[in-house]
């Protein structure tokens, strides 16, 4: 541990065939882990290398079955830190995110988020992703969720809104720390769908949910 270090971070960065990405995405976390946290990386079965790519820049790979909620919670069981924050492979920290973190002492939490990419709308949706999230509690996962290793007690593992069922089950025992320091997700997903075309589906399949419609089926249309 770094001389003055209180607490370690571990982050927790589910992959599936991220070949492409992962080397940019542990290469951000280096500054983290040359002040101390451990990165921990959680790769799906992916057919791309994926998993060979991770070892250099991380402390710990592991290979468990697919699935973002699997995945995290083998994470987090692997990890060696007080404070557990899960990444998006797609998605960076602010430089000061360790710091952020710790002196919010918050049981849980998220960052706001800014979207990046071409379309002129991506810096109104993150805007409105961070409100959202701010007024009703709910984080998802593009936020970078951070919780304290005491009060984790793991994703459900379900085949969509994991980050949903997880952010409810949290707010049950204190409400989230909304850091308005911003990590910054790829729109690639916006982009290749199509903005609007995305900001319906995530709607409709938000609506869906809380009218409870079973996880599978949502994954079903999401990957449509």
């Amino acid at each position: 541990m770094a001389p003055g270090l209180i607490e370690q971070l571990s982050v927790v960065v589910p992959a599936l065939n991220e070949a492409a990405r992962i080397a940019g995405a542990l290469a951000a976390l280096a500054p983290l882990r040359r002040r101390g946290h451990e990165v921990v990386v959680v790769d799906g079965g992916s057919t791309d290398g994926t998993a060979a790519l991770a070892r250099e820049g991380s402390d710990v790979v592991l290979v468990s079955a697919p699935g973002r909620a699997l995945q995290m919670n083998a994470g987090a069981r692997a990890a060696r830190g007080a404070v557990l924050v899960f990444l998006h492979a797609d998605t960076r920290l602010p430089p000061q995110a360790d710091e952020l973190i710790l002196s919010s002492r918050a049981l849980w939490g998220r960052f706001d988020v800014a979207i990046e990419g071409r379309h002129p709308m991506l810096p109104v949706i993150a805007a409105l992703m961070s409100l959202r999230s701010r007024l009703t509690g709910i984080a998802t996962g593009d936020q970078a969720i951070f919780v304290r290793r005491e009060a984790f007690e793991g994703f459900p593992e379900i085949a969509l809104m994991e980050d949903v069922a997880f952010s409810r089950q949290m707010k049950r025992r204190a409400r989230p720390a909304c850091l308005r320091s911003r990590v910054r997700t790829s729109g690639r997903r916006w982009e290749s769908r199509g903005v609007l075309r995305t900001i319906v589906l995530m709607w409709r399949l938000r609506l869906l949910y809380f009218l409870g419609a079973r996880p599978e089926d949502l994954a079903r249309i999401y990957r449509q």
